[in-house]
């Protein structure tokens, strides 16, 4: 397995976000090849590809931006196929992420994560994850 972070668009990352989304949400098309090139231009966030057998099998998200009080840093839409579950692959993906956060001197790392996504709740538990007791509030904007 590598891990690797994505620099280009191409037609194997839209394919690649064409399979994996669907197994992350379905209230959301995959991103075109428009929407991923303002993803890696957009400087704050790092696409992180797992490969299987040269086969991109998992992603992640690894947003990071300065604050008053420092650098901070939050993983998001971490998906995996369902072949390659069980294998590793979420796992080496958080870990690397962790890892650039650490370089880029953020404090902590913070996620999300479903309950009913009870695999990847085991997995961040054991990476050291502690679950936060906070209010999380969300404004939704009227989509045309």
């Amino acid at each position: 397995m590598t891990i690797e972070t994505a620099t280009a668009v191409t037609d194997e990352l839209v394919a690649a976000f064409g399979r994996l989304v669907p197994h992350l949400t379905d209230s959301v098309a995959p991103p075109d090849r428009d929407a991923l090139a303002r993803l890696l231009d957009s400087g704050g966030t790092t696409l992180l590809l797992a490969r299987l057998d040269g086969t991109v099998e998992g992603a992640l998200a690894l947003a990071m931006y300065r604050i008053p009080t420092g650098v901070r840093a939050w993983i998001e839409d971490v998906v995996v196929t369902p072949a390659a579950r069980g294998r590793g692959v979420g796992q080496a993906l958080v870990e690397h992420a962790l890892e650039l956060a650490r370089e880029a001197g953020a404090a902590s790392v913070e996620l999300t994560s479903r309950p009913e996504r009870e695999a990847a709740n085991r997995l961040y538990r054991r990476l050291g994850f502690d679950q936060r007791i906070t209010n999380v509030y969300r404004f939704t904007f009227d989509r045309p």
